[in-house]
């Protein structure tokens, strides 16, 4: 029995796939079924049930997946501490961040956590949500910037800011005048979405749902488009391909020019996200934590609301 093969299986578990769990972990799928068969034989058991294209977890596979996400989490927090030793803030931390936070937040952050805890060197790493949610489980990661709500539980959650949605168009299309947008008027404009994976983009299908049922019919090439990061969205804007919906952090700041592109407020209610830093309840580093807390409050995003700096620890339930 392998640290490896625990991770292998707590994957699974999550993913209920073969393929996607061996992708999530990095490794091809015979190598992961075979390690998982290798492990059942060593065990005497069947930990899941393949059948179709779903796979399920046995009764007795439920414990021993259970017991080992935990024996990977303390294996994780042995190693901490050993290279931690009586310091909390002494060597790095492993940050994971959403791709559509990071391009915005981490040039402001480093800096910003330089200045005050420069013997805490950051360890960054982009990826989507979920992929974040299976390193931190796995341990491979301390913590992760994302946006509310995320499928996961077990975890610590430390409310970060509030931040409003606006609509941005081509400086030639008849709204960039406009002092704000409803979300109602969205659907009569072709959009630009994120690709499938992205959180946001879960989002700005929740401000206007009729996108939905465009992106997923035969007649949605004409009225949604995918890209696959915000920055490509930006650009198809002021090709003139069409509108999009973005995260204030995401605008120029002060005084650069943007002479292509026009961003316009939503009218109450405004549509926004709740950004959020999250890590495993039983992660030793609290204080380590905490400063990266400040290191965020620090680089005071354009347009965000940050929450009180005592903003509570939310302990989602396992």
């Amino acid at each position: 029995m392998t640290l490896t093969e625990l991770k292998y299986i707590v994957a699974v578990a999550r993913e209920r796939h073969f393929g996607r769990a061996a992708d999530a972990c990095y490794v091809s799928q015979p190598t992961l079924s075979v390690a998982i068969r290798k492990l059942e034989e060593e065990l005497g058991i069947t930990l899941f049930e393949r059948g179709g294209n779903e796979v399920s977890v046995t009764p007795i596979g439920e414990r021993v997946i259970a017991q080992a996400q935990r024996v990977l989490e303390e294996t994780a927090n042995l190693r901490e501490i050993a290279r931690q030793g009586h310091d909390p803030l002494a060597g790095p931390l492993r940050v994971g961040v959403i791709y559509t936070i990071g391009p915005y937040l981490l040039p402001r952050l480093v800096p910003a956590q330089i200045e005050l805890t420069p013997q805490m060197p950051l360890i960054l790493q982009e990826n989507f949500t979920a992929r974040l949610l299976e390193l931190l489980r796995q341990g491979e990661i301390d913590c992760a910037i994302m946006a509310l709500p995320f499928p996961d539980a077990g975890l610590e959650v430390r409310p970060l800011y509030d931040e409003p949605f606006v609509v941005a168009v081509p400086r030639s299309h008849p709204w960039a005048g406009r002092p704000s947008i409803s979300t109602a008027e969205l659907k009569q404009e072709t959009m630009l979405l994120l690709g499938t994976g992205h959180c946001f983009r879960d989002q700005v299908l929740e401000v206007c749902p009729e996108l939905a049922r465009f992106s997923a019919s035969s007649d949605g090439i004409q009225r949604s488009f995918e890209g696959s990061s915000l920055e490509t969205i930006r650009h198809m804007v002021a090709a003139g391909i069409g509108i999009t919906v973005l995260p204030v952090s995401s605008l120029p700041t002060s005084g650069a020019p943007d002479d292509l592109l026009a961003y316009i407020p939503f009218s109450h209610p405004v549509p926004d996200r709740r950004v959020v830093m999250a890590w495993r309840k039983s992660f030793p580093r609290r204080e380590a934590m905490d400063a990266l807390v400040r290191a965020i409050r620090r680089c005071q995003l354009p347009g965000v609301t940050y929450l009180e700096h005592q903003a509570p620890v939310i302990s989602l339930p396992a």
